[in-house]
């Protein structure tokens, strides 16, 4: 699996286009996750490093 960040490209700037945006892809290149859409590079690299950081033993919660 691997992490992947990439600038929106559609839309227009107050809906997105040029943020930062993330997916984490499998190792057959399948998208298997994605967050929103941040404006500074750094902020979304902070999430993939919270996502990261994230222990096994991390709670599933049903709503």
């Amino acid at each position: 699996m691997y992490f992947e960040i990439y600038r929106q490209s559609r839309g227009i700037p107050s809906t997105g286009k040029g943020q930062w945006r993330w997916r984490l892809r499998a190792g057959n290149h399948e998208t298997i996750a994605s967050g929103e859409s941040y404006v500074n590079k750094a902020d979304c690299i902070h999430v993939i490093e919270l996502i990261k950081a994230v222990q096994g033993d991390t709670p599933v919660r049903e709503i």
